[in-house]
């Protein structure tokens, strides 16, 4: 059913790939899926900030994330889960569809955090790709304690 899954994961909260990574892997041992994983840097700008940052601020901290995600699969992606790694820098929403389009994904799996009152004005990255995605979205949540 699912050919192409793609997870999202945030490199700064471990907790959203703890909770979406075993969802995902689920999906691909049932289907005999490839999994895509992207983690998305934000993008910085021309702004006051990143003036005073050195001129390889963004190139380096990709290198970073991209040393982080390798071992994150290595370590936690079984041997026979073919998997493609993705960096994007951008918005998180936005870089989450346009992977998903790019690669064909049949699936997008997220994990999202507890809505807080900001989400309900401003919306979370994981409302956002629900929203506007044109293929299935799968929002992994945290258990509510009993």
């Amino acid at each position: 059913m699912y050919k192409d899954i793609l997870l999202a994961v945030d490199h700064d909260h471990d907790d959203s790939w703890r909770r979406a990574l075993p969802v995902a892997l689920e999906f691909c041992k049932a289907f005999g899926s490839q999994l895509h994983i992207i983690t998305v840097l934000q993008e910085l700008g021309a702004g006051t900030v990143s003036s005073y940052l050195p001129m390889d601020f963004e190139e380096q901290a990709v290198k970073r994330v991209s040393t982080w995600l390798k071992e994150m699969v290595r370590d936690n992606v079984p041997a026979g889960v073919k998997t493609q790694r993705l960096v994007a820098v951008g918005k998180v929403y936005a870089e989450i569809l346009a992977a998903a389009t790019e690669i064909n994904a049949d699936l997008i799996v997220l994990a999202s955090h507890n809505p807080e009152v900001s989400d309900f004005l401003i919306g979370s990255n994981a409302a956002k790709v629900a929203r506007h995605a044109d293929r299935s979205v799968l929002i992994v949540r945290n258990a509510k304690a009993a």
